[in-house]
């Protein structure tokens, strides 16, 4: 009679048993298997270095990193040499399939040059070139994997946290991080030629669009944001979507790179012409193309646009012709040659009332307006500069290199998959900014 109800008991409870199964495995499963149609990062600008700068968390258990923006980065890269700590680092060893997705053959023992083993220093393992744009560092990483976690969007707002548990990214030696910043701990790649970019890697593993979309803050108090992936629009906190004004140029072929042996991950387009309140400014067109080791660029290594020496002289020239006759000019301020009494220029909804400068792109009436609020920056009370600097020498590289504070306040878009960048206006057209979201 025991064993009856015994039996008769199992017979209940084991399907059960099996149902509870099934669910904790179930929610067990979701944690890794989310899938995102949109993640982002908040971006916050550094009153110093004036660079841009994010937090992701990584490792096991996790950390919250700061990290540097790099535009034309080929991967994420961390400083592995003070306090890396975690239970699921893996260093990818020789020959592996993470290599491959990297680009790389190179390998060896402990080759980025720290003493003890452990993260960034293991035999056989496997390493890329990783760059700090800011000092020109060129040195060598130790590719790895370990846990990394975004945050991603729903709708108009923040939703559930989408990790990675494979990541791939770079351990560098601490001498890599000079000059990025307090506690920046390394720099996040968006470069388009690399597949272990964050963009890529992300757009893999989430099985979403290769693109994402800069909104860099002006303020240094106020967070601007990356969004990453399927945005159909970039929703701001008045409602406006910042993506019905964009226009779009193609991504130019990169050049090769003899250094990396790669193509280079920079973001190349075209520009044309450049004009001053409508009327054009005389620049030598050689310089212009790509090509004939000219061209343009998108650089969030600069905090103001750099111009081959020729062209900085000609649209400053242009840029003071067309300022009000009343307009005092003033000694320049370093970085800057052409400065201004700020007493002497007025404001309005889109900054200093200025000369519009309009970048020319790659066909007749496609262009990208620069107004006040990104072409003169304040550099004390008194006085305000054009915020373009010139570039004195020039024996390699871009003539025009967009810097970050020409970006601000508008919305620059990434197609990788299209192979295009779509340029904004202004935000302040529309009476809102960058830092003016749910989600940051």
């Amino acid at each position: 009679f025991l064993l009856f109800h015994i039996m008769a008991l199992s017979y209940y409870i084991f399907p059960f048993y099996c149902f509870l199964l099934i669910i904790i495995s179930t929610n067990s499963l979701a944690k890794t298997t989310f899938h995102p149609k949109t993640v982002f990062l908040a971006v916050k600008k550094d009153p110093i270095s004036l660079q841009h700068i994010s937090e992701i968390q990584q490792r096991t258990p996790l950390v919250p990193l700061k990290l540097s923006i790099h535009l034309a980065g080929d991967s994420v890269w961390v400083d592995c040499e003070k306090g890396y700590s975690s239970s699921s680092y893996k260093a990818a060893r020789c020959k592996s399939s993470q290599c491959k997705l990297a680009s790389t053959t190179q390998c060896g023992d402990c080759l980025v040059g720290l003493v003890e083993r452990g993260p960034g220093c293991n035999k056989d393992a496997c390493y890329n070139t990783i760059e700090n744009p800011l000092v020109q560092i060129l040195t060598r990483g130790e590719i790895a994997q370990d846990v990394l976690t975004i945050k991603s969007i729903n709708g108009s707002f923040v939703g559930p946290v989408a990790t990675i548990p494979n990541y791939i990214f770079s351990c560098a030696g601490s001498y890599v991080t000079q000059d990025l910043g307090k506690d920046v701990k390394g720099t996040i790649g968006f470069g388009h030629q690399s597949a272990v970019s964050l963009p890529v890697q992300l757009a893999s593993a989430f099985k979403f669009t290769r693109k994402f979309a800069f909104c860099l803050s002006s303020s240094t108090e106020r967070n601007g944001i990356i969004f990453i992936g399927n945005s159909l629009n970039y929703l701001l906190y008045s409602g406006f979507d910042a993506s019905r004004d964009l226009i779009y140029t193609p991504i130019l072929t990169s050049p090769y790179d003899v250094v990396r042996d790669k193509k280079i991950s920079e973001y190349y387009i075209k520009v044309s012409s450049i004009s001053i309140n409508g009327k054009n400014v005389p620049i030598n067109k050689t310089l212009l193309s790509l090509e004939k080791q000219g061209g343009t660029s998108i650089s969030t290594g600069l905090p103001y646009t750099m111009l081959a020496s020729s062209i900085y002289k000609a649209v400053t020239q242009a840029f003071v012709n067309e300022m009000p006759k009343e307009v005092r000019s003033v000694p320049p301020v370093e970085p800057f040659s052409t400065c201004f009494n700020s007493r002497d220029i007025g404001m309005s909804r889109l900054g200093f009332n200025a000369p519009e400068i309009i970048i020319g792109l790659h066909k007749k009436n496609v262009h990208w307006t620069i107004t006040g609020a990104n072409s003169l920056v304040k550099v004390n009370e008194d006085v305000v500069c054009l915020a373009f600097v010139e570039r004195l020498t020039r024996d390699w590289g871009e003539a025009i290199i967009i810097g970050t504070y020409q970006m601000q306040d508008n919305l620059v878009e990434f197609d990788i998959s299209r192979r295009r960048i779509g340029f904004s206006n202004s935000l302040f057209f529309h009476q809102t900014m960058c830092s003016n979201q749910n989600y940051t």
